[in-house]
């Protein structure tokens, strides 16, 4: 719990993202092997490729071979998270969907201190050779925007999202060591598939970004799994950590036609 007399308004005193990792991961999921001994091939619309090739916990891939935490998000979908040794500013966050033979990439950059956010994203769909094509890309999407979700990452940190506009999100604390703190940030949504997408954020206030797979078919019982990379307490070292989440609807606001934030 924070101190009461805390001026929630004096944003330097806010949690750096290291001291907010103790604890967090609580609901990770446990990681799979499932890729083990398996290469792929994925290839982006401007014809470029990237390639890799898992081995128990680790990943060989364009940049060289790091460790990796594999996740599985629905059947044949998977979520692959590492953080490269070679490029400490940067994290990678693939989506595999051997089923769609579809994947996309998210890239998330610590840049140079400037105009905020100062941690970076970019997403590249692609697809996977060898594999049937089918289905939509992923692609971005609007359609999380007027829903308010509860997320719990451990017996002590709860949060709540508000899904605002195809580029803003406001996020509160309910519990943890951030509780009472609140703000409204840069977010980005992909569809992998129905009901399921790839929600990031992006923070103005702490040097950090956030990738994260969420399932939101079952509105009493959605499900998460992300990851948390930026800088730590120092302003100078990168943080990176893995989490996992268990959720809910709370609400959805409808927006009358003319006013509605999702249409152009």
């Amino acid at each position: 719990m924070p101190d009461t007399a805390l001026n929630m308004s004096d944003t330097s005193t806010w949690l750096p993202l290291d001291g907010l990792a103790p604890g967090f991961d609580a609901n990770k999921a446990a990681t799979v092997g499932d890729l083990h001994g398996r290469s792929f091939a994925l290839t982006y619309p401007d014809g470029l490729a990237f390639s890799a090739a898992f081995a128990g916990n680790r990943i060989d891939w364009n940049g060289g071979t790091d460790d990796c935490e594999t996740f599985l998000v629905d059947d044949d979908l998977y979520y692959v998270q590492f953080h490269p040794q070679t490029r400490p500013e940067q994290a990678y966050s693939l989506f595999l969907d051997l089923r769609q033979g579809r994947a996309l990439v998210v890239i998330t950059t610590i840049g140079d201190t400037g105009v905020p956010p100062r941690v970076k994203q970019t997403f590249l769909p692609a697809t996977l050779d060898g594999f049937d094509v089918r289905g939509d890309a992923p692609a971005a999407s609007t359609a999380l925007i007027g829903r308010r979700a509860m997320w719990v990452y451990s017996s002590a940190h709860a949060y709540e999202h508000v899904y605002l506009s195809p580029h803003w999100y406001t996020w509160q604390c309910l519990s943890g060591p951030e509780k009472g703190l609140a703000d409204t940030d840069e977010n980005s949504v992909y569809q992998l598939r129905p009901g399921i997408y790839v929600f990031t954020w992006r923070e103005k206030v702490i040097s950090c970004a956030s990738v994260t797979v969420a399932d939101h078919r079952n509105a009493r019982a959605l499900r998460s799994h992300g990851v948390l990379f930026g800088l730590d307490a120092t302003g100078q070292t990168p943080t990176h950590f893995t989490f996992g989440a268990y959720g809910r609807l709370l609400s959805t606001t409808v927006h009358p036609a003319p006013f509605d934030p999702a249409e152009d």
